[in-house]
C-alpha cells in the first residue's frame, strides 16, 4: 500500500534563494546608502545657511543702528543664538560640530560690506562639502577646491 503524508511538501527556502535574497538587499543597499549620505549632507549645510542667512538679516539691522557691521555674534554684537550653535565675542564666531562660522566685515569700504562664511571642520562627514560664503551684495557660494558647486547644489 502506497502512504500519503498531507502536508509533507517542503516548506523553507533553499541555500541557493536565501543567498539570491541576501545579494540583492546588498545592491540595493549599496545603492541607497550613498544618496542618504549625500541628503544628510545637503540638511546639514542647509542648516549652517540658515543661520547666516539669519545672520545676514541681524547684519541689516546693526547698520541701520550703529552706521557700520560688526563681526561680533554674541551679546555685544548680533546676539545671535541658534539651538546646537555657540556663538562668542572673545572669539568672533559661531561653532557646532560641523561647522565654524565666522563673519568679516569692512568698515571703510563704501558701502561697508561683510562676508559670512561657513568652514565645515575637518574630520567631519561635511569636511568635503565646501565652504560657505553669504556677502554683504546678496551673492552666495559654495567654494569646493576652489571651485563654486552652487549655494544648493549636490
Amino acid at each position: 500500500m502506497h502512504h500519503r503524508l498531507s502536508g509533507s511538501s517542503r516548506a523553507g527556502f533553499t541555500l541557493i534563494e536565501l543567498m539570491i535574497v541576501v545579494v540583492v538587499i546588498g545592491i540595493l543597499a549599496a545603492v541607497a546608502y550613498p544618496s542618504y549620505q549625500d541628503y544628510v549632507k545637503r540638511g546639514k549645510r542647509s542648516d549652517a545657511q540658515q543661520f547666516m542667512s539669519e545672520i545676514s538679516s541681524r547684519e541689516t539691522q546693526y547698520i541701520l543702528d550703529a552706521r557700520q557691521f560688526t563681526d561680533k555674534m554674541g551679546s555685544g554684537g548680533l546676539n545671535m543664538a541658534r539651538t546646537g550653535w555657540t556663538c562668542d565675542d572673545t572669539v568672533p564666531n559661531c561653532t557646532n560640530s560641523l561647522y565654524t562660522l565666522t563673519v568679516t566685515v569692512d568698515n571703510t569700504a563704501t558701502p561697508p560690506t561683510y562676508d559670512i562664511k561657513a568652514a565645515p571642520k575637518s574630520g567631519t562627514p561635511q569636511a568635503d562639502d565646501g565652504d560657505l560664503h553669504l556677502f554683504s551684495t546678496g551673492s552666495k557660494t559654495r567654494m569646493v577646491s576652489g571651485v563654486d558647486k552652487g549655494w544648493t547644489g549636490k
